[in-house]
């Protein structure tokens, strides 16, 4: 088995608000990935005590942990008892209803000798390589699906498109939201390697157009998560019509990639 990982801030100085983590347990049995994307607030938030990196270790260390050690469980069953266990690590000091308490995009896969099961919570992606190398992505679109100027409105930065119906769906306080991830299961045989990323590194192929996503998986395997993000970081300094879309702000974003060869 081959794996990498990669997670790099958006710049010097910044804390990253990515998770990353592979697992394999010590019976040699299968294996799991996790990778979560924090979701930054506009500003310091009421509310929380707590930073988004520090939610996106909670989770992501309960996900990562109950997925190989609660094989009895799906995955959405597992995303939600790690929200409810993250929830409860701070449920008495925070008000856990305020529409943009921490929360994040999570990428989950789970495999063993029968099959991968996977799950994807909005925009991070998931990259599954048949034995044939097709690549299909496991994609949770509602929020790319939103109109542009519902993305750029108050909508968003209020919290009413997040989490509601008709909007888009992150992991934050509620267990009950895993019931809303892109789920689903696949035979082992069938898969030769998949690839978890935030959306930092999926700018490769989402904002500018290098490639497909099949593409993006051919330089994960020939030239590694390394220089994949390395190529994200120079079209981000030398594409000024992107940085113009994206913003000062989020000229740079967080980069993370896990990738496993079975």
């Amino acid at each position: 088995m081959r794996t990498e990982l990669i997670s790099e801030p958006a710049g010097p100085g910044r804390p990253n608000e990515d998770f990353a983590a592979l697992a394999l347990p010590a019976s040699g049995q299968g294996g799991a990935l996790a990778v979560l994307d924090g979701v930054t607030p506009p500003a310091a938030e009421p509310g929380c005590t707590h930073s988004v990196p520090w939610f996106c270790a909670r989770l992501g260390g309960a996900l990562t942990e109950l997925s190989v050690s609660r094989r009895d469980l799906s995955l959405p069953q597992v995303l939600s008892a790690a929200i409810s266990r993250t929830a409860d690590a701070h449920a008495t000091t925070c008000d856990l209803s305020h529409p943009r308490t921490p929360q994040a995009t999570v990428a989950v896969a789970r495999w063993d000798e029968a099959v991968v099961e996977y799950l994807v919570l909005c925009d991070a992606v998931l990259l599954l390589e048949s034995t044939d190398g097709t690549v299909t992505p496991v994609l949770d679109d509602r929020l790319a699906r939103l109109p542009r100027t519902a993305l750029t409105s108050a909508a968003v930065v209020d919290g009413t498109l997040r989490n509601k119906e008709g909007g888009f769906f992150t992991a934050a306080a509620d267990p009950g939201v895993a019931g809303r991830a892109v789920s689903g299961t696949v035979p082992r045989g069938s898969v030769r390697a998949l690839a978890a990323l935030t959306d930092g590194a999926g700018r490769w192929v989402e904002t500018f157009g290098e490639g497909g996503w099949g593409e993006l998986f051919g330089v994960l395997r020939g030239e590694g998560a390394g220089v994949l993000v390395e190529r994200v970081r120079e079209l981000e300094r030398g594409d000024a019509e992107a940085r113009a879309r994206l913003g000062a702000a989020k000229t740079h974003d967080d980069a993370t990639v896990v990738f496993v060869e079975l």
